[in-house]
């Protein structure tokens, strides 16, 4: 049974806000995929839940001057069906397509999502790789100024996500192990392209959340395009009893191998 608490369905930005600042212990609610299991573990007790669905301003894809707008409150089967989406990024339309389930798909959106910055969700990875900016209520955020560790991010406690902004690569590609019970990634590997420019981004198996691998891009960029011999002892990699730290950098490395061949 979860810890009784007041529903509010906003409809704009300014009243989604003005009831978090009325009820300091009060949450915004999106897709839920997050926040209502921990509300069911009693992880988490707020008094009221502000419902951000109705809000308008945080709907709609757009592509404009090679910049992919997503709203926030898309969700992934949106994604994955989106014209526009399969269009400017396909890669980000066949990530959301792999995501969880059905039932998943039609109600978690890309917002809540990052705005959990859940150590494991596929995701993070394109939003760092892309170099995307978020649009809060407020400002403007670079992806690799927003994520700052696990489940923690460069938000304030009542700033809302409104949007992400996706400079399209010239290609991008992304691979996957998945947990054979859960689902989420034990490691996935992003790779963009933007010119002679790399970005390679890892999910899933970093010890603060997603992160960068310099050390691959460096060796893209300089017309490499083999990762046999790259050497990832210096990379921010977990280790846990079921996927030791050696497993999983070497299961990134044939990832990176993997996204490249996709490429």
């Amino acid at each position: 049974m979860m810890h009784p608490f007041r529903l509010l369905r906003a409809t704009t930005l300014e009243e989604a806000r003005s009831a978090r600042a009325a009820e300091p212990e009060s949450m915004y609610l999106s897709g839920g995929m997050t926040l209502v299991p921990s509300l069911k573990m009693h992880l988490l007790t707020p008094t009221m839940l502000v419902d951000l669905r109705g809000v308008e301003e945080m709907t709609g894809i757009a592509l404009r001057d090679g910049v992919l707008r997503v709203g926030a409150l898309t969700t992934w089967a949106v994604m994955q069906n989106s014209f526009t989406v399969n269009e400017a990024i396909p890669e980000l339309a066949r990530m959301a397509g792999r995501i969880a389930d059905r039932h998943v798909r039609n109600r978690g959106t890309i917002g809540g999502s990052i705005a959990n910055n859940d150590p494991a969700a596929d995701y993070t990875s394109a939003v760092l790789a892309l170099g995307a900016t978020l649009i809060t209520d407020r400002r403007r955020i670079l992806a690799d100024e927003y994520f700052s560790g696990l489940f923690q991010t460069a938000l304030e406690g009542d700033e809302i996500l409104v949007a992400l902004e996706f400079q399209v690569p010239d290609a991008a590609a992304y691979a996957k192990f998945a947990h054979p019970a859960s689902g989420y990634a034990v490691a996935g590997v992003f790779i963009a392209r933007f010119g002679d420019d790399w970005r390679v981004t890892v999910t899933g198996s970093g010890e603060g959340g997603v992160f960068r691998l310099p050390v691959i891009e460096a060796a893209l960029g300089a017309g490499q395009r083999s990762t046999d011999s790259i050497d990832l002892s210096t990379a921010p990699i977990m280790d846990d009893a079921a996927f030791p730290t050696d497993f999983r950098r070497n299961m990134i490395l044939k990832l990176c191998r993997d996204a490249l061949a996709r490429l």
